[in-house]
């Protein structure tokens, strides 16, 4: 039986760096065994049932080389060091195919090892079980939550990411001090270029922003979708804590008209500016203000000033020339031809005027603005009866933090919580989904629920 003898291309171990990385230090030569054939006779050993355990296997190494010796031959390397590894089989098959046994030396140089494997050899070793190899992409821009721990190395560690990640041009590392006003993550530069404006693709939509000055999550992409999912093209959306329009443009590029609000400035000079690029200023009406207040004047916004009627999905250029060839065949017709035109393109509804969903995404503190709805459609409120345009409520969309990580004692926490700051119990009409882990005790939830009447008309 052959014995195991299995290649070590682990990288060097340098554990003296500390804020310097030395790229230059990781190089390793591994002896290996080739085959040499015959060019004619590789795909044989390459094809061969019998050779496939022993075929080198290793990413970035190509298994077959030309010979630097003869032009007319190859060596296919193999993945042992020493002859005596290989298996009985083996060895009588690449002799029934007049292969030569060589050696070839294998240099791998600080290109060929991944992150993790960089860092697995210059951290401490007490650290490198969970080597912070991890990080989100926003853009050009990757960002890191490091634990202290860590800290130390935090230079090295940025330019390894950088330097294994070619599509990142930037590496930060987010501080636990949070802007208190605005609720966007301090930073600091860990490798790679200043350059925090970036551009973030997410949903067939294109977003632009100052990633130092707004807040931004990528790994919220699928709670913006499942959100959005819900809503109905002819909807009209109120994003009280906007952003920069994650939620709200692609709502719009659904169909939907959005009023988006944040209280940061910078949140919303990029939110008007995202309208313009995605094409939908006719359907997102952008404004800075706080909460509170937003919420109290949307509902008049809507009504005084109503989006246009909801006119169906945004046609091809194909599809609209057609459109265009069947108006003016209707234009020239006689009644019996047109009455045959297909008309699903005309609508009848009436310009937009009621609220049908509120966002409010800010989990850590969303649950207290939701007393704004008390009386939020009242006559003394609205200054008109709005009893009778408002016949089914809207759709509340509420994220908040729960300590609570059994989901019913979370559901029971979340819900005493949103009860009591509307001072009203909940309808039927309530779910509540889980977003994500924030911390070890710490969730991420969503919950939705059909307003009150009660609290909407409270006087």
């Amino acid at each position: 039986m052959a014995c195991t003898l299995t290649l070590d291309v682990s990288p060097p171990v340098h554990r003296w760096m500390d804020t310097t990385l030395e790229r230059d230090v990781f190089k390793k030569t591994v002896p290996v065994l080739a085959a040499r054939v015959p060019a004619t006779k590789t795909g044989s050993l390459l094809k061969s049932d019998v050779m496939k355990k022993s075929l080198m296997d290793l990413p970035k190494v190509r298994s077959v080389l030309r010979d630097p010796h003869d032009d007319l031959a190859r060596l296919v390397l193999l993945n042992v060091s020493e002859y005596a590894a290989l298996s009985p089989e083996v060895r009588n098959f690449l002799q029934e195919q007049s292969a030569s046994l060589v050696t070839h030396n294998l240099d791998l140089t600080y290109d060929y090892w991944t992150a993790d494997e960089i860092l697995h050899s210059v951290l401490p070793e007490e650290l490198c079980k969970g080597s912070p190899s991890g990080f989100a992409i926003t853009g050009h821009l990757a960002h890191m939550n490091l634990n202290k721990e860590y800290l130390p190395y935090k230079h090295i560690i940025g330019q390894i990411i950088l330097d294994k990640n070619p599509m990142i041009k930037t590496v930060v590392n987010k501080l636990d001090s949070i802007h208190t006003k605005y609720r966007f993550f301090n930073m600091e530069l860990l490798a790679g270029e200043p350059n925090y404006i970036v551009e973030h693709h997410e949903s067939n939509c294109r977003f632009t922003f100052d990633f130092t000055q707004v807040y931004w999550n990528s790994r919220l992409h699928t709670e913006h979708d499942r959100l959005v999912q819900l809503f109905e093209p002819t909807d009209v959306i109120a994003d009280v804590f906007a952003g920069v329009g994650p939620f709200a443009i692609p709502a719009a590029k659904k169909g939907c008209a959005v009023f988006a609000n944040d209280l940061n400035p910078e949140s919303a000079r990029y939110l008007t500016k995202n309208i313009v690029d995605n094409k939908v200023a006719s359907l997102v009406r952008a404004s800075c203000e706080d909460g509170r207040d937003f919420m109290k004047k949307v509902i008049a916004r809507a009504r005084d000033h109503p989006f246009p009627a909801y006119t169906g999905p945004k046609l091809s250029k194909m599809q609209e020339k057609e459109e265009k060839r069947r108006l003016q065949l209707a234009k020239s017709s006689p009644p019996t031809v047109l009455a045959s035109v297909d008309k699903s393109t005309v609508n009848n509804q009436s310009p937009r005027q009621i609220i049908s969903h509120f966002v409010m995404n800010l989990p850590d503190s969303a649950i207290d603005f939701l007393d704004s709805f008390r009386g939020i459609l009242s006559e003394s409120t609205s200054e008109r009866d709005l009893s009778g345009i408002y016949t089914e409520m809207p759709m509340v969309h509420c994220h908040c933090f729960t300590r609570e990580l059994e989901p019913d004692r979370a559901q029971a926490d979340i819900r005493q919580r949103v009860e009591s700051k509307l001072g009203h119990k909940l309808g039927a009409e309530v779910t509540l989904h889980m977003v994500r882990s924030v911390a070890p005790n710490k969730d991420m939830y969503c919950i939705s629920f059909r307003l009150p009447r009660d609290v909407a008309f409270a006087r």
